[in-house]
């Protein structure tokens, strides 16, 4: 089993059949030059200033695995179209190309490359469906996740969108997504096991329901759970809190009542009378924790309007993206056999090559980014970093969490204030463009207007 949930095997299948239509292709005409192919966004999602870089992290593990086994070709074979000496090729397919990526928790802005892949034809060719899919998900969610903790301005954040997401795969690799952002947990235990995030939770309304009385659910409740969160709103919020204070009164240190959860209702008014009663109740300890239905814009308001909340819960908004639930990623090929490659589309055009990234900072605070060609010289920080050499990871430790998480706190400390919004920012990031790479450009039009009106 790979963490993408899919076995080891069926990777060289998971892509869309013109990847294999056009690899055979490529392999009966004996094209097995190097190309390189680079993954960008064209545009922003709407209200966003910048995506956050994710995913990249696991994909390269799932890449060295990539194979077909007999199983493969014997499906192959049945779907038919594909010739026995292609798939004795395809039968012995690794990967054994390059790969420089940005790292994981970096922001990016449009026409930016997340990551670049320098290969055979064949070989850069088939990762792009496995890419896409993998880098777009958590690149997706990530960036969600992060206008949520900047609402949320120091307070706790809990992804409480499992049983709402797309399926169990994106449900999984959320959990990674969410931590590198900033996440203080999940209540996803598979996801919070297996990548080594907090678990946390409280109780549903059905649990009070299926008992006999409020007090007598939130009483058995806090003696097996000692220091648990007791969601109060299940008939009425406020009386739900006094009857958790009442039970704290009673039971004394056999109760250790850590905490409400408001679920519903105008949840400043609620926030406040809570606190109020916590506090007069000599309960300063316990948390108000919030959630139902909330979106990053609500979080603000209840920031700004001082709501003593201490951490938000979050589904559906979060785990479906739902204001914005894709980014327009786009794996181009940018360079065959040591010629820049472009496109005539228009609003598709491409910027041929190989390409380096630097970022550049004006007192300690983003200033503007710098593209240019992966030869050229060129100050700032450079972002494409090599990954993947010959196949083989360079550093496992790449697909570290925490140290992917520290990052994007980092980063996202550095962007100015109008990219940390949650609007769009009036004046979006500088992207500058090499000379350099301008006149590559403009050579690979010229060069593919001509290929165009050309025949053999």
């Amino acid at each position: 089993m790979t963490g993408s949930g899919l076995q080891a095997r069926e990777l060289g299948l998971f892509t869309d059949l013109y990847e294999l239509r056009m690899l055979q292709g490529y392999w009966h005409a004996g094209m097995e030059r190097r190309a390189t192919f680079s993954l960008s966004f064209r545009a922003l999602p709407p209200r966003r200033n910048f995506v956050l870089a994710c995913g990249q992290g696991e994909l390269l593990a799932l890449i060295e695995q990539l194979h077909f086994d007999d199983a493969a070709l014997a499906a192959l074979r049945q779907l038919g179209g594909f010739g026995e000496g292609f798939l004795d090729w395809l039968g012995g397919f690794r990967f054994s190309g390059d790969i420089y990526a940005v790292p994981e928790g970096t922001p990016l802005f449009a026409g930016e490359p997340l990551l670049e892949v320098e290969a055979t034809i064949a070989e850069a060719q088939l990762l792009e469906s496995l890419l896409m899919n993998h880098i777009h998900l958590q690149s997706l969610l990530a960036s969600k996740a992060t206008r949520f903790v900047l609402a949320a301005n120091g307070r706790g954040v809990i992804d409480f969108g499992l049983r709402r997401m797309h399926g169990s795969d994106a449900a999984l690799r959320a959990v990674r997504a969410y931590w590198i952002a900033g996440l203080d947990g999940t209540s996803n235990v598979l996801g919070g096991l297996r990548y080594g995030v907090p678990v946390l939770g409280t109780m549903a309304h059905s649990y009070v329901q299926a008992h006999h009385s409020e007090a007598e659910a939130f009483r058995h409740f806090a003696r097996l759970y000692p220091g648990s969160v007791l969601l109060v709103d299940t008939y009425d919020a406020l009386e739900g809190v006094r009857c958790a204070i009442r039970l704290a009164a009673e039971l004394g240190d056999d109760f250790r009542l850590g905490g409400v959860r408001l679920d519903s209702g105008d949840l400043l008014r609620l926030a406040r009378e809570a606190r109020r009663l916590l506090d007069n109740a000599g309960l300063q300890q316990a948390k108000i924790i919030a959630s139902g239905g909330l979106d990053e814009y609500r979080i603000a308001e209840l920031v700004a309007a001082q709501a003593p909340i201490d951490s938000f819960g979050i589904g559906s908004a979060l785990g479906t993206s739902s204001d914005a639930p894709f980014i327009d990623f786009a794996y181009k090929l940018t360079e065959y056999d040591g010629r820049g490659r472009t496109k005539l589309s228009p609003g598709k055009g491409i910027l041929p090559g190989r390409k380096q990234l630097y970022r550049h900072y004006k007192n300690g605070v983003f200033s503007h980014d710098r593209l240019c060609a992966r030869d050229e010289a060129g100050d700032g920080e450079a972002l494409l970093q090599p990954v993947m050499r010959g196949g083989r990871q360079l550093d496992p430790a790449a697909a570290d969490i925490g140290l992917a998480r520290e990052r994007c706190g980092a980063a996202l400390a550095r962007l100015p204030p109008a990219l940390r919004a949650l609007d769009t920012a009036t004046v979006a990031a500088e992207l500058q463009v090499s000379e350099q790479l301008q006149r590559a450009a403009e050579q690979a039009r010229r060069s593919a207007c001509h290929s165009s009106y050309t025949h053999e």
